[in-house]
């Protein structure tokens, strides 16, 4: 089965459009699992098999924030960037 084409909840923001907010509270088992309640995954669209990318803030040598992004929408939003520096580069001529 196809996934549907969603929106861009990634993307870079344009204004202070979108917001952030605790979705679930989450505990780590001994084994360092955690479970992603069903209700988020649904709200997030993830699926069994789908692949996230662990990003991670620093503040020097701690990790203080994770976040985690869908791995398509990671390649999306890579894409997008290299394609706008190469418009902007001296190199390209525009």
């Amino acid at each position: 089965m196809e996934k549907a084409k969603s929106k861009k909840c990634c993307a870079r923001p344009s204004g202070l459009k979108g917001s952030y907010q605790v979705e679930a509270i989450i505990t780590i088992d001994e084994r360092g699992q955690m479970v992603l309640p069903k209700e988020t995954r649904a709200k997030a669209g993830i699926r069994a098999g789908d692949k996230l990318a662990l990003v991670g803030w620093r503040k020097g040598d701690q990790v203080c924030c994770l976040s985690l992004i869908k791995v398509e929408e990671m390649t999306e939003m890579v894409g997008e960037l290299v394609n706008s520096l190469m418009v902007a580069s001296p190199e390209s001529g525009k």
